[in-house]
């Protein structure tokens, strides 16, 4: 039932949209972030129908319609709740508006404002993670290898994680056969260059999401911080959103960042005043403290036969 609901819904949100919104979604449903939009909104929208809201959503494409205009044309009196956009330069644009209502941006600025929220999948979150988990290993020195190629895909992450661990990082070209009890190597790289390196040390080893695919080998010992919903099976709507259609792991994430998205939309809907709140949710633990959403992911540990959470 659930299943046939939500299908209903995502074509209908394909098709119609109600004369006015409870919520304002602006996402760029065309154009090459089209892609990424589409699992979010998926995500939201899943996560929306398992939650029995009644509330009413309008989508609209922020490529076919400037900030101006949607603010202009799409807002009405009886709009609560802004969510999007996801370009940096329209919430830029948003927040100079200085909107009267709440809006939940979905990525980060270096701006603040007042009433504008920012949840993102911030790779400075994925780096507070792994810092906190290398100073609970007592690693003291991390050695650096680093695929060719993928520069970009790990570089805001690796400004992030120098700023977090200090200055006793050490890019290497090979990583030594054995690892000094202080020490500890960090992999940047794709899952294959991974597989490619041979034996690892099964202490103080890491990794990103990066190096992580659905099904495949994890090497012994190998430690990562990613999304939670990804290795465990409690959130219902996102399985039926797999289902409906299945997904790489990179998509599965904002599968699951939107759902989380729904989830803070509900608290900013039923508080009142001074908005706070803290769930364990799809993509971490989200907490919303001094005016900004705080998002904690999880960290693993491959063992023997198993996917071990890192408390």
């Amino acid at each position: 039932m659930y299943y046939k609901k939500y299908c209903l819904l995502l074509g209908l949100a394909a098709l119609v949209s109600p004369v006015y919104a409870d919520i304002l979604v602006i996402l760029p449903e065309s154009g090459t972030m089209a892609r990424a939009s589409q699992s979010i909104k998926r995500g939201f929208l899943s996560a929306y129908t398992a939650s029995g809201s009644k509330e009413k959503i309008i989508f609209v494409d922020s490529e076919k319609n400037s900030i101006d205009s949607i603010f202009k044309k799409k807002l009405t009196a009886k709009t609560r709740l802004v969510v999007g956009s996801l370009a940096r330069p329209e919430i830029e644009k948003v927040i100079e508006l200085d909107p009267k209502i709440p809006v939940l941006a979905l990525n980060d600025v270096n701006t603040q404002s007042a009433n504008v929220w920012q949840y993102s999948l911030a790779k400075q979150d994925d780096a507070v993670a792994l810092n906190r988990l290398l100073k609970k290993d007592g690693v003291k020195k991390l050695l650096v290898l680093r695929q060719t190629g993928t520069e970009s895909a790990t570089a805001l992450f690796f400004v992030a994680l120098m700023a977090e661990f200090g200055s006793d990082i050490e890019m290497v070209n090979q990583l030594p056969k054995k690892l000094s009890r202080k020490e500890g190597a960090l992999l940047l790289g794709d899952h294959q260059w991974m597989e490619q390196l041979g034996p690892l040390p099964e202490k103080n080893i890491y990794a990103t999401p990066l190096s992580i695919e659905q099904g495949q080998f994890i090497p012994l010992g190998l430690s990562f911080c990613d999304v939670p919903a990804l290795y465990n099976g409690q959130w219902a709507d996102l399985i039926e959103a797999y289902k409906k259609q299945p997904e790489t792991m990179a998509f599965q994430r904002l599968l699951a960042f939107g759902g989380d998205a729904w989830t803070i939309s509900q608290q900013f809907l039923e508080q009142t005043g001074q908005v706070q709140f803290s769930f364990v949710g799809r993509t971490g633990a989200i907490e919303l403290k001094d005016r900004k959403i705080y998002r904690q992911p999880y960290c693993y540990r491959q063992q023997k036969n198993s996917i071990e959470i890192l408390k």
